[in-house]
């Protein structure tokens, strides 16, 4: 990748294993309407190891200096969300926006369970609901992490595959990586969710080993 990224353009970037939810995700991405002089590109990675070295391997092929990293099961149903997403890293403090963030991340590390902003429609097995995490108030809401169903960026900032080897984690530790630099992550101002998550059975198999990772990394010796 060379040093000068195209201002004019956006990538969204997908791990992927399943075609169906593929071509779906980018279904929606194509309907996104484009603002003037903007270009877009999607980027699918398939048969990563993991989630933060699939994320590195596209970020490092994209030009795109706006990029849009999200799960192959999210739909974006806001028709506005590139132009809402430019609007808001004219404001070049703001490295990271997301759907659905934490207002604080402890050495706990059980962000379910903390104080959460943002909105989202989310289908599960067995039911369909909008959630309403927590509002808000202005234009956005700063926090110190966001979900991984959505992460956009207007940096590019390594995803730390040296140790996160799976695929739980990689998004707070990314998250933790842009407060380092300097960089706020936000939760945008909706008054209807702009995405859909379709999400299945959560899976916790390497959960608690990754969590550990992430404590020893940002947390032991604090």
């Amino acid at each position: 990748m060379g040093n000068r990224l195209d201002t004019n353009k956006i990538a969204f970037i997908m791990c992927t294993n399943d075609e169906l939810y593929k071509q779906e995700c980018i279904s929606y991405i194509e309907r996104l309407e484009l603002p003037p002089g903007f270009t877009r590109e999607i980027l699918t990675i398939k048969g990563a190891v993991s989630m933060a070295a699939g994320y590195n391997q596209a970020m490092k092929e994209s030009q795109a200096k706006y990029k849009v990293y999200l799960h192959q099961d999210v739909f974006i149903i806001c028709q506005d969300f590139i132009k809402k997403i430019l609007e808001l890293f004219r404001e070049p403090e703001i490295g990271m926006v997301g759907m659905v963030g934490n207002l604080k991340v402890d050495k706990e590390a059980a962000l379910w369970y903390g104080n959460r902003v943002g909105m989202l429609h989310s289908n599960s097995l067995y039911f369909a609901r909008t959630y309403l995490f927590g509002e808000v108030g202005g234009r956005y809401q700063e926090v110190q992490a966001v979900d991984g169903l959505l992460m956009a960026t207007q940096y590019d900032v390594p995803w730390r595959e040296d140790i996160f080897k799976m695929w739980d984690f990689y998004d707070v530790s990314q998250c933790m990586e842009f407060r380092r630099r300097g960089y706020r992550i936000v939760v945008p101002h909706m008054e209807q969710p702009w995405c859909i998550h379709d999400d299945g059975i959560l899976n916790l198999d390497n959960y608690f080993g990754e969590r550990e990772i992430f404590i020893n990394e940002y947390f032991t010796g604090q």
